[in-house]
């Protein structure tokens, strides 16, 4: 069977507090072994050493939590999404909860590369103060360009942030919604973000909130 002729499933799925310091590739580990645990039949890769195929989506960083994480799964065979959905739902470890399933087309890009942005929320601390913080994000989209350094590396945040607002959160909280690019060599970091407002990141709870496709 080739691989243009497997069938393809995308799921959504939620990575809770429990699951938030397991990095990307423990986390494709722990799928291939809820797959296995839902009694699933996916499709394996040829080769030497077969794994399951599957490809995660954008990988989220160790400390955040998310419930909008994706994954696509190849299955040899048509699956009952509402089923495979059933299954992994009670197969599923802490922390990781299988929201939907979906069919998509073998012959489409692979998952990251339809990622074009991601929207995250960010609780910030308590004693945050807002009017400060409002005039600091207004200076920050005022620039042209805002110059950062990963892994000594130099690049331009500015780009990569589509949008930046603050709102109110419960109580007397306040929670900053950004939507940031992340494209293949192009990606925009919610620390950096908050790192050029002059906050914390370590203090502050970063949630993804949605993921945005090229066909969303």
């Amino acid at each position: 069977m080739t691989e243009s002729q497997r069938h393809r499933y995308r799921f959504t799925f939620a990575k809770s507090n429990p699951m938030r310091y397991t990095g990307h590739l423990d986390l494709h580990h722990t799928w291939e072994r809820l797959l296995r645990r839902a009694g699933t039949p996916p499709a394996y890769t040829r080769g030497h050493k077969p794994r399951t195929r599957l490809s995660l989506g954008l990988a989220l960083p160790l400390g955040f939590t998310s419930d909008c994480e994706c994954v696509d799964v190849w299955f040899e065979t048509p699956q009952d999404p509402n089923a495979l959905l059933r299954a992994l739902q009670q197969a599923s470890p802490p922390g990781l909860q299988v929201l939907s399933i979906e069919p998509v087309e073998a012959q489409q890009p692979s998952l990251q590369k339809q990622i074009l942005a991601a929207t995250y929320e960010v609780e910030l601390p308590g004693g945050t103060e807002r009017n400060r913080l409002e005039t600091r994000i207004q200076e920050l989209l005022q620039h042209d360009e805002l110059p950062r350094q990963r892994r000594s590396k130099s690049y331009d945040l500015r780009p990569l942030i589509e949008s930046l607002e603050l709102r109110a959160a419960s109580g007397s909280g306040l929670k900053l919604i950004m939507r940031l690019a992340a494209r293949a060599g192009a990606t925009g970091r919610p620390e950096e973000v908050l790192l050029s407002l002059d906050l914390d990141p370590l203090a502050a709870h970063i949630h993804r909130k949605s993921l945005h496709l090229e066909s969303s």
